[in-house]
């Protein structure tokens, strides 16, 4: 079902950058595709939500797939895509560190189009993997605290935490110190509300 606030998104941007509702907004970029391939999800039979200014599809309450606008191309950024066989080797680490999610990208409309069936399949893959319980082996945690912000976090959002947990272990480091570095709960909260896109993409705190 079609949820108003990705209408929103697809209309004015995320909101989480100064070029919102304007004409410099990636969304405005690649507007014709994310239309597309939403409705390729659509009819994959997944929720479709809003989650951290994005659009997000879910099936039985577990995160499947993000779609989402960058500055060279649109993306289906799938939360558990190193798990999949990937059989036409399409999927793309989003960062160079990256160890559990894989995107699917796209620059032209023909591509979604041609691509339909294949997109299907891996949604439809990505949904078999979670229905099977299947997790990410994780590295070794760092040596380092984490906040109950962001333990309350991970309960809210079990994609978040393999996300994290995901990252090498000096990735994860980064991102504890600066969030420990807040004195107070409610800044340290913002920090990692800020911060849960990039960790989902599979990049570290520096990186862009």
């Amino acid at each position: 079902m079609r949820n108003p606030k990705v209408d929103h998104y697809l209309a004015e941007g995320c909101g989480r950058c100064k070029y919102y509702a304007s004409p410099q907004c990636k969304v405005n970029d690649w507007r014709d595709e994310m239309i597309q391939l939403r409705k390729i999800l659509l009819e994959c039979w997944l929720n479709e939500e809003l989650k951290w200014s994005v659009a997000c599809y879910t099936f039985q309450g577990k995160n499947i797939v993000l779609l989402s606008a960058f500055k060279e191309y649109a993306a289906l950024g799938f939360f558990k895509g190193v798990l999949l066989k990937d059989t036409k080797k399409l999927l793309c680490k989003p960062g160079e560190n990256s160890q559990a999610v894989r995107q699917l990208r796209f620059t032209d409309t023909d591509t979604v189009t041609a691509l339909k069936k294949t997109v299907k399949n891996y949604v439809f893959e990505a949904i078999e993997v979670e229905k099977a319980g299947l997790q990410i082996e994780k590295e070794n945690s760092p040596d380092f605290d984490i906040p109950e912000e962001l333990e309350k976090k991970f309960i809210e959002m079990p994609a978040l935490k393999v996300a994290f947990q995901s990252l090498t272990p000096g990735r994860q480091r980064g991102y504890l110190l600066y969030f420990t570095q807040a004195k107070q709960s409610k800044t340290r909260a913002s920090r990692i509300e800020k911060y849960i896109p990039q960790i989902l993409a599979g990049k570290g705190f520096h990186d862009r």
